[in-house]
Formats: C-alpha cells, structure tokens, sequence
C-alpha cells in the first residue's frame, strides 16, 4: 500500500516495475500502515484467502518461503 510521496510517483512506480500480478493500493493519509503495524518500508503481509493475516516482515521477501506458505493456504 503506497503511502509515501504522492499517487504520481506510486503509479510511475507500478508502471516502472511492471507489478500486474495484484492491485496497487494507495492511501494518502497512513491509516492502513497504521492498522497493520507498519512502521518503516519496504514491509510485507501475507494474507488468507479468508483475510487472515499469515506472516510479515519488514526488508526483503524469502521467495520461495512465502510461495511455500501462499500454497499451503
């Protein structure tokens, strides 16, 4: 969920990434990083398919651990 800078700058991000795999959020005022303990980026949340958090962490993602847990859900 982008929060920082502005919408500008988070669309010529997806954009520049090439990210279609899943939707894009944006949220100008931090609520959401504020209900999910968000408190520096890059951050991460895995989620069910029933919104039950999984797992999170803030830095870089082990790939294929969190492939390993998406598919046990």
């Amino acid at each position: 969920m982008g929060t920082q800078d502005d919408l500008a700058l988070a669309q010529e991000f997806v954009a520049s990434t090439g990210i279609s795999s899943f939707p894009m959020l944006w949220d100008e005022s931090f609520d959401s990083w504020a209900e999910l303990g968000v408190v520096s980026q890059p951050a991460w949340a895995l989620f069910s398919p029933s919104g039950e958090f999984v797992s999170g962490d803030y830095g870089g993602i082990d790939t294929a651990d969190v492939l390993a847990q998406a598919a046990s859900l």
